[in-house]
């Protein structure tokens, strides 16, 4: 099972924010740094004893009337409940309970999900804790109190969050079926691909509700194999959630990436790669997930001897921190190449979960070594010892060496580049983590 999400709910200004940064603590660094992934600060990733979760801050609520601010929370509290496994309902003991409040809690009681109430602001226990009993009048469970900017409370919120989680949450999964997640800005060809490819195979499919998120899971069958679609554009509910609020679909992105093997990134070839593009498939970069950058619309372009170079071109550039991603050239609307990209997740998960052993791993490092000298500074240069991989999904390797510090960047990627060529890892990421042993630890 992937990791449960969990999601912010909560009206301006009572702390959503507040509390997000305080549980991402530093990982929120992280998130923001990576080069293509939203600046804008919605996700992350939570360990909180053994539990590991993703969380989501459905903040951004800045309306100037109280209509929009209710209609607004409603479609906040409708992306929690179609995309999280449990829902933080947040209210501010100052405020006290308001309209809004009750209307939301209706919404969220409706859904069946679980709802965990928080009252924010209680600095003072002794002195809130008459005000915090108000909010047992919302009806949904025992209001716990906590001050996410005096970090008060938080461990009895997580013990009552993660009491919520599915057995086996975060564990493995058994099916052994590729997953698949379709991701992109709207109205790029997303489920017209999917209907493509069902449409071809004339298998008799399934629509299995995607574990607790309702994504709509598709099963197809194709050489035999079986492969399950997460449709990203199957998030949207009939109440169609307004397209434009590109948080929210970059909220149902890192819902469906989270569970999926490979990342299908579709492009519109009628406007090329944008921003939004970058931001997506940073995602799933992020994520270490297998990628294939797929272009759609393809028949819609005038072509010349140079266009795919140049289409190319531009894609690596404005995706410069995923040289490793795929690229395939398609029509949803005629079918042109959709049969090829089943071979290609087939080679892309086989890059995910391939294994080097060490001793040919040392191999080419040292080869590596002896044609660049590593790095040295005032008379010290790095000594690299031995490299190892420890997982897959993505293939990830450890470096033992002397002294971190003169690990620059620059030689981790020239080593990456040498074991991309003996072994090809197309379409995935490498992890690579440096660890120090002193010349005296030997």
């Amino acid at each position: 099972m992937s990791k449960p999400v969990v999601a912010i709910v909560g009206r301006p200004n009572v702390g959503k924010s507040t509390l997000f940064n305080t549980l991402a603590g530093e990982r929120i660094s992280i998130v923001k740094d990576t080069p293509g992934v939203t600046r804008d600060r919605i996700y992350a990733d939570v360990s909180w004893l053994d539990k590991e979760f993703t969380m989501i801050d459905t903040g951004g609520i800045e309306p100037d009337s109280r209509d929009v601010i209710l209609s607004q929370m409603r479609e906040q509290a409708q992306i929690a409940i179609d995309t999280a496994d449990v829902i933080i309902f947040i209210t501010d003991v100052r405020q006290g309970l308001v309209d809004a409040d009750s209307k939301v809690a209706d919404m969220l009681r409706r859904s069946g999900k679980p709802v965990v109430l928080v009252v924010n602001k209680v600095d003072n226990f002794e002195k809130f804790m008459p005000d915090v009993y108000e909010f047992y009048n919302l009806g949904i469970g025992d209001p716990v109190p906590v001050s996410a900017a005096s970090r008060l409370g938080i461990g009895d919120m997580l013990d009552e969050v993660t009491s919520h989680f599915p057995e086996g949450a975060g564990e493995e999964e058994e099916d052994e079926r590729p997953r698949i997640a379709i991701v992109g800005k709207p109205n790029v060809g997303k489920s017209s691909i999917i209907n493509k490819l069902l449409g071809e195979n004339r298998v008799i499919v399934s629509d299995v509700a995607g574990t607790t998120r309702d994504a709509i899971d598709t099963e197809i069958i194709h050489d035999g194999r079986e492969y399950i679609f997460i449709d990203t554009a199957g998030l949207r509910r009939k109440n169609k959630i307004k397209e434009e609020l590109e948080r929210f679909s970059i909220i149902r992105t890192v819902t469906a990436v989270e569970r999926a093997d490979v990342v299908l990134m579709v492009i519109d070839a009628t406007e090329g790669v944008t921003e939004q593009d970058a931001k997506i498939a940073g995602i799933a970069h992020e994520r270490g997930k297998g990628v294939i950058i797929v272009v759609n619309k393809w028949d819609a372009i005038e072509k010349n001897d140079k266009t795919m170079k140049i289409y190319e071109n531009d894609i690596r550039t404005t995706l410069s921190y995923m040289p490793y991603a795929e690229i395939m050239y398609v029509s949803a609307k005629t079918g042109q190449r959709l049969n090829k990209l089943y071979d290609m997740i087939d080679m892309v998960i086989d890059s995910q979960t391939l294994r080097i052993a060490t001793g040919v791993l040392n191999e080419i490092m040292m080869e590596a070594v002896a044609m660049q000298q590593p790095p040295s500074d005032k008379g010290k240069r790095l000594k690299l010892y031995y490299i190892t991989q420890v997982a897959v999904k993505p293939p990830t390797f450890v470096i033992i060496e002397n002294d971190k510090e003169l690990m620059h960047f620059s030689y981790t990627r020239y080593l990456e580049n040498k074991i991309r060529e003996a072994f090809g890892f197309r379409g995935t990421s490498l992890k690579f983590f440096i660890r120090e042993r002193k010349e005296k630890d030997q």
